[in-house]
């Protein structure tokens, strides 16, 4: 299946619109942090025609097959093999000292949780694999199989907000030392068996949190999302803008809290007038979280716990 055909863009036109004000000026560079598919990115090239794209992705496969689907775009898109906090460095290797748009979509992409040998999805049965660059890093499996029992706890409460997580951890090492964990179904079902009834009965697949605190570990995706949005923001130019999508909580309080800072004012209290240099360097772009609209959830189940949120840049940092 090509990547065009498995992959519908999270509230796409939502994001055009929110960076057009930035991307009309010929040779404004627009980057997209999170290839994947390609989709946003062909969508942004489409949009904005004097535009420049750079765009991230750290999976190979992904990379590969978005490259097929912008190569028309020809020079106007770079694409580069990278985590998306790793950004600075990305742009100055290819000289370009300030960006005027930034796209985060962030958590796992569609064209990875339908790749059924990457095990990313709780849904069908695959090796407990979950690295977004198969090349590098240590695997879901080896997480289960060697982790001392805390540090397993820790991961399911702090990543997967999993309130169960003694019980599953228990059953993992009684299971683990029979026999190494390989493949998703026989996690799947050690969950399903660990858990309460009262437990079974709300949130979906129950083991959906534990596979998300088994991705953000293996990928290291909070740390780089800590670190990949404030980067962004700094690769601002003023007047440029920033939207990010999130799909879980954790994410999202990290770009909230990024942003609040950004817009809030950093001088101390009691002062009669306000110096430049502690003006807010940003001016937030969306109240709270926008949500997608019931109709794009219809067409797109995968759109269900999407939450935007916009900045812009509107000053420089000054000393």
């Amino acid at each position: 299946m090509s990547s065009n055909a498995r992959h519908v863009p999270v509230m796409l036109q939502r994001c055009l619109d929110m960076l057009a004000p930035a991307l009309t000026e010929p040779g404004a560079v627009v980057v997209d942090c999170t290839l994947g598919a390609g989709g946003h990115s062909e969508a942004l090239l489409k949009a904005f025609p004097e535009a420049r794209l750079v765009a991230l992705d750290r999976d190979p496969t992904a990379l590969k097959l978005a490259g097929e689907r912008l190569a028309p775009f020809g020079e106007r898109a770079t694409l580069v093999r990278a985590v998306y906090h790793e950004l600075p460095e990305v742009l100055e290797r290819l000289g370009i000292p300030r960006v005027q748009g930034v796209l985060f979509d962030l958590g796992v992409s569609s064209m990875q949780l339908d790749e059924a040998d990457r095990g990313f999805a709780y849904a069908q049965d695959a090796p407990l694999d979950m690295r977004m660059d198969q090349t590098t890093g240590i695997s879901a499996a080896e997480v289960l199989n060697t982790y001392p029992p805390g540090e397993l706890v820790r991961i399911l409460r702090a990543y997967g907000e999993e309130k169960q997580a003694k019980r599953i951890v228990s059953a993992v090492v009684r299971e683990r030392e029979k026999e190494p964990f390989s493949n998703s179904a026989r996690l799947v079902e050690l969950i399903r068996d660990a858990l309460p009834q009262a437990a079974k009965r709300t949130g979906g697949n129950p083991a959906k949190r534990t596979f998300q605190a088994l991705r953000i570990e293996v990928n290291a995706e909070l740390a780089s999302v800590e670190a990949a949005i404030p980067a962004a923001v700094a690769s601002l130019a003023v007047g440029g803008r920033i939207a990010v999508l999130s799909y879980q909580s954790l994410e999202d309080r990290i770009v909230k809290g990024v942003f609040a800072a950004g817009a809030a004012t950093t001088a101390p209290p009691g002062l009669p007038v306000v110096p430049e240099r502690y003006q807010p360097r940003l001016k937030l772009l969306t109240r709270g979280a926008e949500l997608p609209t019931e109709e794009e959830i219809a067409e797109n189940r995968r759109a269900a716990p999407a939450r935007l949120r916009g900045a812009e840049r509107i000053r420089e940092d000054i000393p």
